[in-house]
């Protein structure tokens, strides 16, 4: 879900935020905020805009309107003016155009209304030369909607102190599937709980990288501060293949490399790795769409057969024998939506191929599979279900075949899913995890705090459930869930609500 973050293109959780509330928008934000209302149009609306991780040539820029009036706002076209030279690279959850200055965002197909007290966040990347000026009035349907400004909050600061209870130590188990659990190569039962750590997703794809932050020993001896024991990492096709349109400098060998070496540095601190195909290639701009482009810069509906084939493929290959790392075969998977019906989106989700609504060879999950058996690789493989991972309910009759029954489900979990309460939990996640394995491989809130938390994490403990919270980033919590402020660990209100669940743990 949640899922656009600093200074990428669409993250895991905006593509959740907007697209499955379906989507994490994870962005440092400075927000500028102020209400209008126009009694000749009767529409009454507030507009914050929002500047993310600014690398000083670019940025990614979320801004969310609210109907602050008493009718919905039935199709938007949001203006506003930049007073330098910021030019648009790529738009998501709206149709952005730019002339001169002027910028203009309508509403996408899936999404015309913005009813009474509701808000919707459109967001986009940036080029600039010199000083990065925010705008200073916008419009919505020709309506002013403000800015004014407005000082950021002060951050909550946390109470719970620093767990006691020693890290992990030592190298990283060897996990397999034992009927309905995760075990280590003795037989020992093991649950993860952990982290997601974005970045290798979307930074070598922008240009700007590998990593975003740090991804070295004394981050990840932060990460261990707190009890965790795995960490997820979300991967990019493109830069794995060396697609062409990947600077050479963050692809092919040098991003497997670095991936592999930092995958060796989390197993040499007793974690486990959970390596997840995020991005993949192919076209789509149907319902849910993330963006229009072809290449690997944002979520699609199934991965394309053409890209992640090889991929698998050759991640198999290149972590064959290290069964101390877990292969996500993708992320959040929304097929239904491009085929229309949930049963078609299943069918595509499991055999791929050519599906309803969707413009590309699709890899189902099979053939994922396949593709890493194929190499020799006994890796624990993960699968997430539908609508963003959160729909596990044909999970099971749709499985695909491995001779290792090495399969677990994934599953995501956010305040804003569908599947966000626990008589949805007792129906559906704790058969499914009687039976096998499941990991939470998201999960996380929208508000900044840890309330959802506080009644999901029990539930996970007690049905055996594994779970890795998004994200260890440092972008404003405020604006998609991010467990710290600062790479030493120092965590946010809702990292401070993860935080001491561990420790109780």
């Amino acid at each position: 879900m949640p899922r656009t973050v600093p200074p990428r293109t669409l993250s895991p959780r905006t593509a959740a935020l907007a697209a499955a509330t379906a989507g994490c928008a994870a962005l440092a934000a400075l927000p500028l905020t102020g209400p209008s209302a126009t009694a000749a149009t009767g529409l009454s609306c507030n507009v914050s805009y929002a500047v993310g991780n600014d690398w000083g040539s670019g940025f990614t820029t979320n801004v969310t309107i609210t109907d602050t009036g008493t009718t919905p706002i039935n199709g938007w076209t949001l203006g506003y003016t930049y007073p330098g030279n910021q030019t648009l690279q790529n738009g998501w959850n709206g149709n952005w155009t730019q002339s001169g200055q002027t910028v203009t965002v309508t509403n996408p197909s899936y999404a015309p209304t913005i009813n009474p007290g509701a808000t919707y966040t459109t967001s986009a990347n940036f080029s600039y030369t010199g000083t990065n000026t925010a705008p200073t009035a916008f419009t919505v349907n020709g309506t002013p909607c403000g800015p004014q400004s407005s000082p950021s909050p002060s951050p909550t600061p946390p109470t719970t102190p620093p767990p006691t209870t020693p890290p992990p130590s030592g190298a990283a188990p060897a996990v397999h599937v034992a009927g309905s659990t995760l075990a280590t190569a003795d037989g020992t039962p093991i649950t993860l709980h952990g982290v997601n750590r974005s970045g290798a997703e979307f930074m070598c794809v922008q240009g700007h990288g590998i990593f975003d932050g740090p991804a070295d020993q004394t981050s990840v001896t932060a990460m261990k501060s707190w009890r965790i024991n795995a960490v997820r990492v979300p991967l990019n096709e493109d830069c794995w293949l060396a697609h062409s349109n990947v600077d050479p400098a963050y692809a092919g060998a040098t991003y497997i490399s670095a991936v592999r070496s930092y995958v060796d540095l989390l197993h040499r601190n007793g974690l486990v790795a959970i390596l997840d195909l995020h991005w993949t290639d192919g076209a789509y701009t149907g319902p849910s769409a993330g963006c229009s482009d072809a290449n690997a810069t944002c979520q699609k509906p199934m991965p394309d057969a053409a890209g992640a084939l090889p991929f698998w493929t050759s991640v198999a290959q290149t972590f064959k024998g290290d069964d101390a790392t877990v292969f996500d075969l993708f992320n959040e998977p929304y097929p239904s939506r491009a085929t229309g019906s949930e049963a078609g989106g299943w069918a595509c989700w499991r055999d791929g191929g050519s599906c309803p609504g969707i413009g590309f060879r699709v890899a189902g999950m099979q053939a994922m599979v396949d593709a890493v058996r194929s190499t020799g690789a006994d890796n624990v493989l993960l699968l997430g279900g539908q609508e963003y991972a959160n729909d596990l309910t044909q999970w099971a009759a749709y499985l695909p075949a491995d001779p290792l029954h090495n399969l677990a489900a994934s599953w995501h979990s956010y305040n804003f899913n569908t599947c966000a309460n626990a008589a949805c939990w007792d129906a559906q996640i704790g058969p499914l995890a009687a039976r096998v394995p499941v990991v939470t491989g998201e999960l996380g809130e929208s508000d900044c705090a840890h309330g959802y938390l506080d009644t999901l994490l029990p539930w996970l403990d007690q049905h055996g459930v594994s779970y890795l919270a998004w994200a260890w980033n440092t972008w404003d919590c405020g604006s998609g869930p991010a467990l710290i402020s600062s790479y030493d660990g120092t965590p946010t209100a809702f990292g401070a609500g993860y935080r001491a669940h561990l420790a109780d743990g």
